[in-house]
Order: C-alpha cells, then sequence, then structure tokens
C-alpha cells in the first residue's frame, strides 16, 4: 500500500501547498511540521469522495431516485448489481481509500507528529469507524484491512464501535461527542442490539440542533455530486420518486456552483427520535412511540431551516422518462390509496421550500390516526426515507447489499465468492418496479406502483429489514 500512500500525500500536498516539491517522498512528508495537520485534511477530503460514491450509487439502487439521463449506473435503477460493475469497484475503493489513509494516520501520520492534537487523534479514529460502518450498512462484506478477508456486514459494524470509542476518548468537543455517541447508535441498531441503541440515542436526544457533516469543495475538484444530480446539471439528471419531490432538491447552489456547495449530513439528531421510535415498537409501546415522533415534529424539525429557491428551470427533462410531472398534481402511494395533494410542486408558479437538513410530509394527524404497531413503523420508515433522502441511507433500509467487486477479487485472493452475490431481498420489485409509476391522462394525477414503506412492514420479519423485529 505505500505506493497508494505516497500518491495520496502527493496529491494532497500539491493541493495544499505545504510543499513546493511534487515528488516529495514519504520520509519528507513525515517530518513536516505540518503533517498531521495535511493528512487530517487528506482524510476529510477522501470522505467526501467516498460519500459522493456512495450516496450517488446507493440512492439510484433504492427507490428515492430515477436515473433519467443514463449519466451514471444504466442497470441499478432495475435493480441489478453485479460484482463486475465498475461502480461497485468504485464505491469500494473509496470506502477502501478512507479506511487505509485513517490507519495511515493512526499508525504512522499522528504519532510521527510531535504536534499532533488529541481532536486529530480523533478524527482519525472517527475515519476508521466511519470506513467500517459504511462497509457494513451497503455492502455483503468487505476487508476491514488491505488484502485481507472479508468481513460480514455484522462484523464490520461491531468493528466500527471499538474505533468510536477511541474518537470520543480522544475528543474535547461536545457537539462532536454527541455525533460519535449517535453513530454508536446508529451501529446498535443496525446489529438488532435494541438497548443499546436506546442507551445512546436517549444520550443524544437533548441536543436538539445536533448536526455533523461532511463538507464538500467545488474549487478543488470535490464537488457534491447530489447536489450535481439533482439540481446543477443542466440535464436533470435524477428524478425523485413523485411523492418525494416536495423534498428535491435538498441540496442546491446560487452563482457559482463550485463555490456553493452544501455540506452533508452525517449524523444528525433526527435520527435518534426515530431508533427511538422504532425501539419502543418493538417493545410494543405505542404511546412512548408515537410521543417521540410528535417531539420530532415539534422539537426538531420545525426548527430546521427551509430556505426558498427559484427552480423554475428544473423541467424533469431526462431522456430515459420523459412523463414526471411538472406541476403541482395528486399522488397517492399505491393503487386503491387515496390521493394527496402536496407531493409534487410546481415550479414555475413560485419559489419552492427546499429542506436543507430535514423535511417531512408526516404530521400530527397522521401520527395521531396511527392504530397499531404496524402503522407506527409505517410511518417511521416514511419519515426516515423522507429524512434521509439523497443522504444514501435509503438502501441500507430496503436490505440491498452490493457485492465484493470482481476487481477486488481478482487482486485479493481471501474474497471468497460468497461475498460477491449482491443482496436484493425476494420482496424488492424488479423491472425498474422501485421507480414505477402511471399518470392519469386526464387529471395528470400520478399512482406509485408500490408502496415500499408498507412493503417493508409487511415483510418486518425478514432478516434484511427492520432488525428490531
Amino acid at each position: 500500500m505505500k505506493t497508494v500512500y505516497i500518491y495520496i500525500t502527493v496529491l494532497f500536498l500539491t493541493l495544499t501547498a505545504c510543499v513546493d516539491n511534487p515528488n516529495v517522498t514519504e520520509e519528507d512528508f513525515l517530518e513536516n511540521n505540518n503533517s498531521a495537520t495535511s493528512w487530517i485534511m487528506g482524510i476529510k477530503r477522501q470522505l467526501a469522495l467516498t460519500m459522493n460514491a456512495i450516496v450517488i450509487n446507493s440512492e439510484m439502487v433504492s427507490d428515492n431516485y430515477f436515473n433519467n439521463y443514463t449519466l451514471y449506473n444504466k442497470v441499478y435503477d432495475i435493480p441489478q448489481i453485479d460484482y463486475t460493475d465498475i461502480d461497485g469497484n468504485s464505491m469500494q475503493v473509496e470506502i477502501g481509500a478512507l479506511r487505509e489513509m485513517a490507519e495511515y494516520a493512526l499508525e504512522t501520520v499522528l504519532p510521527s507528529d510531535p504536534d499532533a492534537t488529541a481532536q486529530q487523534w480523533s478524527y482519525a479514529y472517527f475515519a476508521k469507524a466511519y470506513a467500517l460502518i459504511l462497509s457494513g450498512e451497503n455492502f455483503t462484506g468487505l476487508p476491514m484491512n488491505s488484502n485481507g478477508e472479508a468481513y460480514s456486514p455484522s462484523e464490520l459494524l461491531d468493528a466500527s464501535l471499538s474505533y468510536l470509542d477511541l474518537a470520543i476518548e480522544n475528543e474535547s468537543d461536545a457537539e462532536t461527542i454527541s455525533a460519535y455517541q449517535l453513530l454508536k447508535s446508529r451501529v446498535y441498531r443496525s446489529l438488532g442490539d435494541r438497548a443499546n441503541a436506546k442507551s445512546f440515542a436517549q444520550t443524544v436526544i437533548s441536543n436538539t440542533s445536533l448536526l455533523f457533516t461532511v463538507e464538500f469543495d467545488g474549487t478543488n475538484g470535490v464537488p457534491n455530486e447530489i447536489q450535481n444530480a439533482t439540481f446543477t446539471a443542466s440535464e436533470n439528471r435524477f428524478a425523485p420518486l413523485p411523492r418525494l419531490d416536495f423534498l428535491d432538491p435538498k441540496f442546491f447552489d446560487i452563482g457559482t456552483a463550485a463555490e456553493d456547495q452544501k455540506p452533508m449530513a452525517l449524523a444528525k439528531v433526527e435520527e435518534a427520535y426515530l431508533i427511538l421510535a422504532e425501539a419502543y415498537t418493538a417493545e410494543n409501546n405505542l404511546e412512548m412511540a408515537t410521543a417521540t415522533l410528535h417531539d420530532l415534529i415539534d422539537n426538531v424539525l420545525s426548527a430546521r431551516p427551509v430556505m426558498y429557491l427559484d427552480d423554475s428551470e428544473e423541467l424533469r427533462n431526462g431522456t430515459n422518462r420523459q412523463d414526471y410531472p411538472t406541476t403541482a398534481v395528486d399522488v397517492r402511494f399505491e393503487s386503491g390509496q387515496e390521493f394527496r395533494s402536496g407531493y409534487v410542486l410546481d415550479r414555475q408558479a413560485d419559489l419552492i421550500p427546499v429542506y436543507t437538513v430535514s423535511g417531512t410530509s408526516v404530521s400530527h394527524l397522521a401520527i395521531d390516526a396511527a392504530e397499531n404497531v404496524d402503522d407506527v413503523l409505517y410511518l417511521i420508515y416514511l419519515m426516515r426515507q423522507e429524512i434521509f433522502i439523497s443522504e444514501g441511507r435509503r438502501s441500507n433500509d430496503l436490505g440491498i447489499k452490493f457485492p465484493v467487486s470482481q476487481t477486488e477479487q481478482l487482486n485479493n485472493p481471501n474474497i471468497s465468492d460468497e461475498f460477491t452475490v449482491p443482496v436484493i431481498p425476494s420482496f424488492i420489485p424488479l423491472e425498474l418496479g422501485l421507480d414505477d409509476f402511471t399518470v392519469d391522462e386526464t387529471t395528470g394525477n400520478v399512482t406509485m406502483l408500490y408502496d415500499m414503506n408498507r412493503v417493508l412492514v409487511a415483510n418486518k420479519t425478514s432478516t434484511h429489514v427492520l432488525p428490531f423485529n
């Protein structure tokens, strides 16, 4: 891996102008007074690159967005996921680079720099943990070390916890500590550990403005790619599922796009409320579950920023499908349900609201109308879908996992064939069904083919989804 390390070092030092000589050696770099600072900045850059790869592909393979311009992967919308696919390999490469850069910081850079701070150590531990979290959430398995054996999702997630503990131990900023505790709650939820997931969620729930983000840099070649796909690009590349239209775009730019790249949430307190509500449903405590959802709306979502944007250039004019509604029409989530308004916006009529952190269609009335566990679970997963849109979380909620790539297997003899097969649960519609809808020729109203949150609840006993059930 030394070749990779030196390449990353040279690339980063060139960008930050820490040295004049682009042929700097590893030894030269480690002797530099700013080596720890430079390397941590490089890890932050790599985290942004990693999130770009994860978010674009996981949003596409889910029911959140349809690739309406063919620029990105051509088959993930089906969903068809092959271990030969270069996009799946690219996701692994970026996660691997993040993991290896974090390891190199912990093993070499930080110990070599007497000026390295505790917070720099903390961030390196966090980066290692987050690489493992992304591995466990999105893949059938991945190595924890270069050319190592592949570990299962639960093993990867479990391994992240000790690194999060070390990140917390070395961190002094209370807000950042809360973010890392929330990540622990997220991991414990994925592992099905309800008690620990609840405990860490309760630790942070009072911090109603908690928001931990990754930053992007359009002027130095690391733009927010989902922002580009949903707003900046003139081709309108990604089209949201029509019932999610009111939440698109989450990220936008005004003026020069390169200079206005929006950050993306990696951890936000909304998740603590959702985890607690889900845990209470598993305990059949509907009173606490619904009260938690009410509190989420009142204490958090109502205070999140709402921007108003001229989005009149958004014409949903991709070339793959041309019947996306562009005026305000009614939507129903599947055939047989009632039509609802407010989900598709008329972007030509006025400025549209943009929920830059979180938004939801779920109201207090909808929560009060929930009569049983399944009704509450349905609202929780609808809120998870809406609140985390454009953040790369939905495919994991659907139980979809990408396989270890052919490239990794060819270069790593420790990868067995079992990891090269994707996980697409049997209840996931194929043949583009996840994103499909029909349009009434007379009214223009839209009907989704599948209400996937209802499908998830119906399959709550599956090992692939709803980890507390």
